[in-house]
């Protein structure tokens, strides 16, 4: 079982016991901006289980029918994270909503927002356990998981300071308030989710800083070669695809044409994890005179 598997599922029993602990809290309180507080851990459970199943199947190797892997499974994980935040956002509106028109002191807050705080602890230490592993790991899904559950943080956070503000000075309608401010705030991070997730299925290009390292390595690696052309990049999980045309002197034998081939992709798996490298060579008749030019 592999790292990301492991985290994933200690996703799935944390997300359990934080649901568990926030209905508690909702008990005890009856409090609106609680109960949006935990419909918000329900959409916890169902990602951490979807992502579960992601990066199961991302982990797989590459076979017949998906010759370049399974990495991009974890993707509509994360697809399907940003849409269960969307549909928590207007469960969470309508139950504020009601309570604009029925509002109620919370009953027995103190010990309520203990069992709150408790809840939101646990995500806090998850969420930084997971955001340091998902980088590690390079896992979009492990990394939307983390984002999503530092959004809860900042929530519970907020209604915790809330609740307790409605208890001292009995204005009740800071509860129905603060549940829709929350519900406002994980739309927002739904969104954010879905538009990250959407540009990995689209096959957006590497970021720019990495983007420079590419064409750096390749410029300080390929010594005996004219340029690199038609530079493209893709991220695919935990993968990062590069492919670009070498062009080389044209009387130059093939084994000195894949000795450089070898040294610019040794020199890219160094810089960066995950790289997998297509060089197309070509004879110095084909310089765009654009693109990388080699050092």
């Amino acid at each position: 079982m592999t790292r990301t598997i492991r985290l994933a599922i200690g996703s799935v029993i944390l997300a359990a016991a934080v649901l568990a602990l926030k209905l508690v809290a909702w008990g005890l309180t009856g409090s609106v901006a609680l109960l949006a507080d935990a419909l918000e851990s329900v959409v916890n459970v169902a990602a951490a289980l979807a992502a579960l199943v992601a990066v199961h199947y991302a982990a797989m190797p590459a076979d017949a029918n998906h010759p370049y892997g399974h990495t991009k499974a974890e993707y509509f994980s994360a697809v399907l994270e940003g849409a269960l935040i969307v549909i928590a956002a207007v469960a969470i509106l309508h139950q504020a909503w009601g309570a604009v028109w029925a509002p109620r002191a919370p009953d027995q807050p103190a010990l309520g927002l203990m069992v709150s705080a408790a809840a939101t602890a646990l995500n806090a230490g998850w969420a930084a356990i997971l955001t340091r592993q998902g980088r590690r790991a390079r896992s979009p899904a492990l990394l939307a998981d983390a984002r999503h559950l530092l959004a809860d943080v900042v929530t519970s956070l907020g209604v915790l300071v809330g609740v307790g503000l409605v208890a001292l000075t009995g204005r009740l309608w800071l509860d129905p308030l603060l549940a829709g401010l929350t519900a406002l705030n994980i739309l927002w991070s739904g969104g954010r989710l879905v538009r990250e997730s959407v540009g990995g299925l689209m096959d957006e290009a590497v970021e720019p800083g990495l983007l420079a390292r590419i064409r750096t390595a390749v410029a300080e690696n390929g010594s005996g070669a004219i340029e690199a052309h038609d530079l493209r990049t893709r991220h695919a999980g935990q993968l990062t695809f590069i492919e670009f045309h070498l062009v080389v002197p044209g009387m130059m034998t093939v084994e000195s044409a894949h000795d450089i081939c070898d040294r610019i992709e040794a020199a890219l798996r160094a810089e960066i994890e995950g790289a997998t490298i297509t060089i197309h060579v070509e004879p110095e008749g084909k310089a765009k005179h654009r693109g990388v030019l080699v050092l």
